[in-house]
């Protein structure tokens, strides 16, 4: 379930209120009322989460009393994970989402967020990892094979008899000729985009096609889209860039906060601009300064993990 921006933005409000040095017993007996809503309780969950990796909301007395507020409110399922966790070292988390993460953990290359590398492989051919993407690579005397964990790979693939396969949680992808593609993992999906040459797109459940220069592709394990033109600029991430050719403000920040660390949201109210250029990859606290410059907007900073675009006028 989607969490409502301003209640999400309200949660941001009240952790930043609670972990001030100048918070009061009325603060904290007007945060529980606050939180006594179910989607108050979601959207302060999603915070805590986001938090742990910056500010460890269980590191005190009342962050203690903020999670036994929470497990009060789903007692049997939390139990139930807390035990299990107990019991199998952590792994149920993994199963119940549906997916291995110390595959991506342990994986032959990685990047962190933010982050962007190349590799030759063993056969010549070059791999590009996005930020926060993992991949392992297992080249055997009949088949180039890849794995891709999470995140998004562009290979630019050498023509030798042995074909080339790169495989994600929904399907394969594979190539017998030179070919240059680039793959996104999504939650549940996977993208392609066919640069040069052709490929194949085979899901785990479903019927395979073929995809050719120029066309960019999603599929899921049993089935795949009808192909579009690839979106200008889909690569040039690999040259540190992040180019825009009219996009949507909301689908701009989704792509920029790839990038980047903690939570970075847009106001519904300024979704729809559009934004056009090309935006350094390596500073993206720039970038943001950059479009509250040209669109006329402000950047809400509530907490250094906690970023958003809004109007000016919400400034007032």
């Amino acid at each position: 379930m989607n969490l409502d921006y301003q209640v999400l933005q309200a949660a941001a409000q009240w952790f930043a209120v609670l972990q001030s040095d100048t918070v009061s017993d009325d603060d904290r007996q007007a945060w529980r009322r606050w939180l006594s809503d179910p989607e108050h309780a979601r959207a302060w969950r999603r915070v805590e989460q986001i938090s742990g990796r910056f500010e460890p909301i269980a590191s005190g007395p009342f962050g203690a009393q903020a999670s036994a507020l929470l497990q009060r409110r789903q007692p049997n399922r939390r139990q139930v994970l807390k035990t299990l966790s107990v019991v199998f070292g952590g792994g149920v988390l993994a199963l119940a989402g549906g997916a291995m993460p110390w595959r991506s953990w342990t994986a032959d290359q990685r990047t962190a967020v933010g982050e962007v590398r190349d590799w030759r492989l063993p056969d010549g051919s070059l791999l590009w990892l996005n930020t926060d993407s993992a991949v392992d690579v297992a080249f055997e005397s009949g088949v180039r094979n890849l794995a891709l964990y999470r995140g998004e790979a562009l290979i630019e693939t050498r023509d030798e008899p042995r074909p080339l396969v790169l495989r994600t949680g929904e399907g394969s992808i594979k190539t017998h000729d030179a070919a240059r593609f680039s793959v996104l993992q999504r939650d549940g999906a996977t993208q392609l985009s066919v640069f040069d040459g052709t490929v194949e797109v085979r899901p785990a459940a479903g019927r395979p096609r073929i995809a050719m220069q120029g066309q960019q592709i999603g599929f899921d394990s049993h089935h795949v889209e009808d192909d579009r033109p690839v979106q200008p600029g889909r690569h040039a991430w690999t040259t540190g860039v992040l180019l825009a050719d009219n996009l949507r403000l909301d689908d701009f920040v989704a792509e920029l906060s790839r990038y980047r660390t903690g939570y970075l949201g847009c106001d519904p109210r300024i979704a729809g601009l559009r934004v056009v250029g090309a935006y350094p990859l390596a500073d993206t606290e720039r970038v943001l300064d950059v479009l509250a410059s040209t669109l006329g907007l402000r950047v809400n900073r509530q907490m250094p993990w906690w970023v958003s675009l809004e109007p000016a006028q919400s400034a007032a």
